[in-house]
């Protein structure tokens, strides 16, 4: 992946700072609008410059805890499965039980990493990989990438080993849609999209699949391909299978130590993928 990490848009720190009247924000304030539905009004008056700022870490992504923590939603604090473990640190094993409850055998959460909103899907590779391709066997795809004009990106199984790759049946996501950055959630509404249902292929056909709740972007956790922005930046992230926004959202490189997920800082452009 190492070609496709281009630097992040130097233009866009220069042009905030000379904003007199831009909105200035806190990482914590960010974290406060981000985990709500608001999100798409909160970002048009920061302005596609000053949301991206805010979606930048501090430090050079230095600063936070890098161990994924669960984050329950606005309202979901007594529906979520995980709704008792906010701000606890999110567990393998947590995942895989919650899994083993449904038809798929998958099950997801939201969570924070290193300051910024993630999604967090258990995939049962380690059960499925070896059998037919079928209803309701999920598996990780890997699959060729196209951009917004339909456009041959890259496909990636030729990044197979890279650490952004869902893997230990466990894929991290980037908890922004890149239609207008606002949060997809996981499984926040209840419809045919989101339902305990899985078709291969990466089609809209099928549940489980990420639903962004502001304008209805789905998005498939278990189909995986080179994506590439508006900008030209490409990365690594799960397949748009329908609706408004333009390219799916970025995979995060992670490691499991123990039974928790340690979100890795190999690289951080997928932060500036937010068109």
């Amino acid at each position: 992946m190492e070609e496709y990490r281009s630097a992040p848009d130097a233009g866009a720190k220069e042009q905030n700072a000379e904003d007199e009247g831009a909105v200035h924000i806190d990482r914590r304030q960010f974290m406060r609008y981000g985990m709500t539905a608001s999100t798409a009004v909160f970002a048009a008056s920061l302005g596609a410059i000053g949301y991206a700022s805010v979606l930048m870490p501090g430090g050079g992504g230095s600063a936070g805890d890098l161990a994924v923590k669960y984050w329950v939603p606005k309202g979901q604090e007594d529906s979520a499965w995980y709704a008792t473990s906010h701000n606890q640190l999110m567990k393998v094993s947590e995942l895989k039980a919650e899994a083993s409850k449904s038809t798929t055998k998958m099950a997801g959460a939201a969570g924070v990493w290193n300051g910024l909103p993630v999604i967090v899907v258990h995939i049962p590779d380690s059960l499925n990989a070896g059998t037919a391709m079928s209803d309701n066997k999920p598996r990780t795809q890997l699959l060729q990438g196209v951009d917004a004009t339909g456009k041959v990106v890259g496909h990636a199984a030729d990044h197979e080993d890279d650490p952004a790759i869902p893997h230990d049946d466990i894929a991290v996501i980037f908890g922004r849609c890149p239609h207008l950055c606002c949060i997809p959630g996981w499984q926040l509404v209840s419809n045919n999209f989101t339902a305990d249902n899985w078709t291969p292929g990466g089609s809209d056909s099928g549940g489980s699949k990420l639903f962004c709740i502001c304008h209805s972007s789905r998005f498939d956790p278990t189909a995986i391909e080179m994506n590439q922005t508006s900008k030209g930046i490409k990365y690594l992230g799960i397949r748009r299978s329908g609706g408004p926004s333009p390219v799916g959202p970025a995979l995060i490189p992670f490691d499991i130590e123990g039974d928790s997920i340690i979100g890795r800082t190999d690289y951080l452009e997928w932060y500036t993928y937010c068109d």
